[in-house]
């Protein structure tokens, strides 16, 4: 017995992926070894719903194989739909869902309803992403540990309640360090001044847009306790400062991005105001303070809910109409105000955990004061599907995000770089985004490879076991050198040539272009090593390699909005397509310590010559064939461009 249907072929299904509203979708499903069923059926629903069975016509053969088809018109409203097959034979009722990994693609039979059905994601007819975003290269900061712009290496703001340290020294990480609690206090001095002053650097590099972790007022050297949404921290800089940060960069084509934390405020904030630092009334002062119907006590004022438990992080309760008006919907919101002093989106923190009619206000008052300002965010999982505290969300059905952080990307490449997975897996991960996600939110993820949340790349590409399962000692101590480093290096190169080449908005972590090593938090969030650039990057290898690929994007749209797909997946060898109505390239990399003769099948799109653009390798070539058939000799570790 064998049943086919592949939820990514035209032939299966057509047309593939997410579709808009009231789309017709004509489904295929090929069964031979059975005889003649009694019938097949497509059973499908619309998420939550009830499943529809609908029989499914024989149309033709091909040898023994029959093929059954049916033409479905999608609902008129956004949603998920599922999908799986019944097949009724004279021994029993098979049936066709989505694979064990659910993952899409091809299918598996079972004898029983699948554990996994097909998804189809349906979105609204009216969903646009801005089109300059599509075409970014990103630059992730950590202000406090990118740059000091003041020349003496002085700190700005006269806080007398943190630890100075001096530029380049190890983070803090263990409680006793902070005279035992652990406080996230310890500060290197970076501000906005120092990304201004180096605002030269980033666009040599290729940078055209700048996502910046919080810089709102908090007590914390993250920032992600929030004291004041109004006031850029003074340890940063000031709102004149911030202006001149986004018309300078904006003078070289580079955008600011902002980190908004709205899912919680800082216990020492205006709007808690645990320990009377504020000149406010805090809701943990009094039930009379403006901000008490922001959040939930259970006893007040000393039990509230809070962020995971941490109760210097208090949860806001998004239904408050008053913390939305505030932090939203009124004429002078945050989220605006942002915008209009010279912001051109927000990175969303843990949106996972804001609901979705916050997140709808959300985008519809950013857009309201700039259409073209992009809104992301912070979503760990495909978030097509994505369920958080029991419901389904609806980020890309058309009036929420337009993009999220990358995170199956970045997991994908890690594993395949590191070959614990082949090529045929890494596939099978990257098409089912591929296959899920509308178009709009497709060429607009943020791809990223390493965050302040992460592990710094090249120390991954070591092959050493994740911040998880390794204690803070360990990371702390923890540096590659030597081959192992050299090897690591060379791996984490490949990688970004693959995020710089690949669909979707390339993001470089701060200070990852030059090789920078570090676990978790808070070794990935080092200081930017100025001065001591050639000494971590010798020759300047990675920085190198970083603006050739920024330089090969921006050549062409190809790279950025054009059509991809694989082309060749054996072993630790893969291959893929980027084409334009007018441009085509083609993009190996080889993860594997040996060289590979390969053999690339180009021929269905009519490719009949290649010529290397861009090479790890010294030596450029170029390949004709009559037949669209190349033979290549792939260099260990290596990646290759090739035009058509």
């Amino acid at each position: 017995m064998e049943i086919e249907h592949n939820s990514r072929q035209e032939f299966f299904r057509s047309p593939m992926g997410a579709v808009t509203c009231g789309t017709e979708i004509r489904f295929r499903l090929v069964v031979s070894g059975v005889g003649i069923p009694r019938s097949v059926k497509l059973i499908y629903k619309r998420d939550g719903g009830n499943e529809v069975y609908v029989d499914m016509p024989y149309v033709f053969s091909v040898i023994s194989s029959s093929t059954y088809e049916k033409t479905i018109k999608m609902p008129d409203e956004a949603g998920l739909i599922w999908y799986y097959f019944e097949i009724a034979t004279d021994v029993g009722i098979v049936y066709y869902g989505n694979s064990h990994n659910n993952l899409g693609g091809r299918g598996e039979i079972s004898f029983g309803t699948p554990e996994h059905s097909f998804q189809i994601t349906v979105y609204k007819e009216g969903y646009t992403t801005p089109d300059w975003f599509k075409h970014a290269v990103a630059y992730q900061i950590f202000p406090d540990r990118f740059c000091n712009g003041n020349e003496d290496g002085s700190f700005l703001g006269d806080r007398t309640d943190i630890i100075k340290r001096n530029w380049g020294d190890q983070p803090f990480y263990k409680a006793e360090q902070f005279g035992g609690e652990y406080k996230a206090n310890d500060f290197f001095g970076g501000n906005l001044e120092g990304i201004i002053k180096k605002l030269p650097y980033l666009e040599e590099l290729g940078i055209t847009v700048i996502y910046l972790n919080p810089i709102f007022k908090a007590a914390s050297n993250h920032k992600y306790d929030t004291g004041c949404y109004e006031e850029i921290d003074p340890m940063f800089g000031d709102e004149d400062t911030f202006r001149r940060l986004c018309a300078e960069a904006k003078r070289r084509g580079i955008r600011i991005i902002l980190d908004g934390v709205f899912n919680h405020t800082g216990d020492d904030s205006m709007y808690f105001n645990k320990y009377g630092n504020y000149d406010s009334v805090g809701a943990f002062q009094s039930k009379d303070s403006p901000y008490y119907s922001w959040f939930r006590f259970m006893e007040y004022p000393d039990v509230y809910e809070s962020w995971w438990g941490m109760t210097t992080l208090p949860q806001v309760d998004e239904s408050s109409e008053a913390l939305r008006e505030y932090l939203l919907t009124g004429e002078n919101s945050i989220v605006k105000k942002w915008i209009r002093l010279g912001a051109s989106g927000w990175r969303l923190d843990v949106v996972d955990e804001l609901p979705d009619f916050f997140v709808k206000e959300l985008r519809a008052a950013v857009k309201e004061v700039d259409p073209e300002a992009v809104v992301i965010g912070e979503v760990w999982e495909d978030a097509s599907n994505k369920v958080a505290y029991g419901e389904r969300r609806a980020y890309f059905y058309g009036d929420e995000l337009d993009s999220v952080m990358n995170y199956p990307l970045r997991n994908a490449l890690i594993d395949f770089a590191l070959c614990r997975i082949d090529a045929i897996e890494f596939n099978k991960r990257i098409m089912s985004i591929r296959e899920n996600y509308p178009d709009p939110a497709y060429y607009s993820l943020l791809n990223i490879i390493s965050s302040h949340d992460v592990e710094r790349i090249v120390t991954l590409m070591g092959g050493v076991p994740n911040r998880h399962e390794v204690d803070r000692e360990h990371q702390a101590r923890f540096m590659l050198d030597g081959y192992a480093l050299k090897v690591a290096r060379k791996r984490a190169m490949l990688i970004y040539a693959m995020v710089l080449t690949m669909p979707g908005v390339p993001c470089i972590f701060y200070g990852d272009e030059l090789g920078i090593q570090g676990y978790g938090d808070p070794f990935c969030r080092a200081c930017f090593p100025w001065g001591r650039e050639d000494e971590v990057d010798p020759d300047a290898q990675m920085r190198g390699w970083i603006k050739q690929l920024t330089a090969l994007r921006r050549s062409s749209a190809a790279f950025s909005t054009g059509q991809f797909n694989y082309i060749y997946r054996i072993g630790c060898t893969y291959a893929y397509i980027r084409r334009t109505s007018d441009e085509r390239y083609i993009v190996l990399v080889n993860f594997d310590d040996t060289a590979k003769d390969i053999r690339l099948d180009a021929a269905r799109y009519d490719i009949t010559g290649i010529e290397t653009v861009l090479s790890t390798a010294s030596e450029k070539r170029s390949y004709g064939s009559a037949d669209g058939i190349f033979y290549i000799n792939v260099p260990a570790h290596s990646f290759i461009v090739y035009k058509a």
